[in-house]
């Protein structure tokens, strides 16, 4: 459904629709929570190291030992990032400490801001009057000594304020169970929300909606075209929960492919660490159907290459999330072996693993109409009776319309009302976000956390971003490109790019991953899948923040950007002052006003 009512046109200053404000004069880079806290401490690092502040420090004879103790501190804060990231999703009492990381870490940002304003004041009246000039300059440092001392003071105080929060922060880490550096990938993936190993095996006949799909990858697989870099390779590629998996179980176990008379076929599940031996090995003894002792790639590789050579082989690798192409090619070697017509199959969420592969690419889509209500009722009702409860069978039509043709939220949402019986229970499924689920009792959470945990910092921080549009929401990449650049996201010029094409890389970088998607090739518009939305708010939950129509939670103090539509309520008396400029109008809560500007 298209919002007309709320768009952004080409730049900032021709906002016309929507209300994104800053609830921080000089904030320059928001953090989401977790590892996207990297992208922000390196900013906090850059001013820490900054002339201006060292300058000022020394000018003013404050105290420089408490610029070392916050770097150490926030080092110290980052270090527990990337685990604590995971863990907000399966641990309430993490969340809650990212959510007090937030506010602590843009306390020290905020006030590094205030004395980088303070010094760029100080210089601009020097200037003044070396230069003789005589226009009205802002005399801030034209004051008593006694005005001086009492802001040298507060400056230090409030240094102090943000050390002691930032050292009982970090103090928590053992009660929580934070583990220093372990990023994805890094051995501790067993802490990861994700889903168990895959198999080759069929569950069920629920396969609705992609016999189409499945025929013509079934027809590539067994077809006589050879790739020159061979073996041919086909990428099916999509977002979590869309039925990647599902698909090439169906495609691995179809009748043809035993008419086909490969001489080898294997199912290998990848998930998130793309190890060269452990995949190379995992190959090795699914061709083998029997375990190995192989103890080293070398090993590994030698014997695999024995087995493939002058065979046709299919080999199926599942949930692929390697976007290194060196760490690819060694896996490849021993495979190139094989003969003409071997096939790889890859199922995957990013086509830049596809890219990665060298390999043809199948986008998979969302499923439709009465397919989805099908897959649904299978999962929610009995025998797929759905005439014993008229009213829940309306209820699980707004249910299905919600899921947006993703197969696994239609089955989960099936799932958990199979037992439910009261209208009143298949109204609270309906009207909760998928987020309020239970880990337990929802498979969607894994899977679609797991998307945001690959993300690097820099991606995360412009997904979380997109909370603040609402849901349906027709993105148009120019406008979204020059919000990000307002935010300076793209702090990190890369090999002399301009802002504006780092940030275009950004967005062809999270559309390549099925973080947006594109309805029609031949508009420049993008969505995002609701459920994609859901998991924006709640990473980016207190950072950001949209007004919306009977809406119970309110602004909380972390808050730095909130939207809403234009000629929406006026709701935020006792909080802070709207004020209206001539670009845009910019909400400053009382909470955050710096001391230090009013002085």
């Amino acid at each position: 459904m298209r919002v007309s009512s709320l768009h952004f046109l080409s730049h900032w200053q021709k906002l016309a629709a929507v209300e994104s404000t800053h609830l921080s004069p000089t904030m320059s880079l928001e953090i989401v929570g977790g590892a996207v806290l990297s992208a922000f401490l390196q900013v906090a690092f850059q001013k820490l190291a900054s002339p201006q502040i060292l300058d000022f420090f020394h000018a003013r004879q404050l105290d420089q030992k408490l610029l070392n103790k916050l770097k150490i501190k926030l080092h110290s804060i980052q270090s527990l990032a990337d685990d604590a990231e995971r863990k907000q999703f399966t641990d309430p009492h993490v969340r809650n400490w990212l959510l007090m990381v937030k506010d602590a870490v843009l306390n020290a940002e905020d006030l590094l801001d205030d004395i980088q304003n303070l010094s760029k004041r100080q210089d601009a009246e020097s200037e003044s009057q070396t230069s003789g000039c005589t226009c009205k300059v802002l005399n801030f440092f034209k004051s008593s000594p006694i005005t001086i001392t009492s802001l040298n003071k507060e400056i230090e105080c409030k240094m102090e304020e943000i050390l002691d929060d930032l050292e009982f922060l970090s103090s928590q880490r053992g009660d929580l169970g934070l583990k220093t550096g372990t990023g994805v990938g890094s051995g501790s993936s067993n802490e990861l929300p994700q889903t168990s190993q895959t198999t080759s095996l069929v569950v069920g006949t629920d396969f609705y909606g992609s016999d189409d799909d499945k025929e013509l990858i079934v027809n590539w697989l067994t077809s006589d075209i050879n790739d020159r870099n061979q073996p041919s390779i086909l990428s099916i590629v999509g977002m979590g929960g869309l039925g990647k998996t599902t698909l090439a179980q169906h495609v691995f176990n179809h009748p043809r492919m035993d008419e086909a008379k490969f001489d080898a076929k294997a199912w290998v599940c990848v998930s998130d660490e793309f190890d060269v031996f452990k995949v190379s090995k995992a190959i090795l003894e699914q061709v083998t159907t029997s375990t190995d002792d192989s103890r080293d790639t070398e090993m590994v590789h030698r014997r695999l290459k024995e087995k493939l050579t002058g065979k046709k082989f299919l080999l199926i690798l599942d949930d692929v999330w390697n976007e290194n192409q060196p760490k690819w090619e060694e896996v490849r070697k021993p495979l190139v072996s094989g003969a003409p017509g071997s096939k790889i199959l890859v199922t995957t969420r990013s086509e830049e693993v596809a890219s990665t592969m060298w390999s043809e690419k199948y986008s998979l889509q969302q499923l439709q109409g009465d397919d989805c209500w099908n897959l649904f009722a299978k999962y929610a009702f009995r025998d797929d009776d759905t005439t014993l409860n008229p009213k829940c069978s309306e209820i699980g039509m707004k249910i299905v319309k919600k899921c947006k043709g993703l197969p696994l939220a239609l089955k989960t949402m099936g799932s958990m009302l199979y037992n439910k019986s009261s209208i009143l229970e298949w109204e609270t499924v309906f009207e909760s976000e998928i987020w309020r689920f239970s880990k337990e009792r929802c498979d969607i959470i894994p899977a679609l956390a797991l998307s945001y945990i690959h993300l690097p910092s820099h991606l995360k921080v412009c997904f979380a971003y997109c909370a603040l549009f609402p849901k349906d929401y027709e993105f148009k990449k120019e406008d979204l490109i020059q919000l990000w650049m307002t935010e300076n996201f793209a702090h990190c010029h890369q090999h002399g790019r301009t802002p504006e094409e780092v940030c275009q890389q950004y967005f062809n970088d999270l559309l390549s991953r099925s973080f947006f998607q594109q309805p029609d090739e031949n508009e420049e518009v993008f969505v995002m899948h609701d459920l994609l939305h859901d998991l924006a708010k709640y990473v980016g939950e207190g950072l950001y923040f949209r007004c919306e129509l009977d809406q119970t939670e309110k602004i909380q103090k972390v808050t730095r950007h909130f939207s809403f539509e234009l000629g929406y309520p006026r709701c935020f008396d006792g909080f802070g002052t709207l004020c209206n400029t001539e670009r845009l109008r910019t909400f400053i809560p009382n909470h955050r006003r710096s001391p230090l500007y009013d002085s």
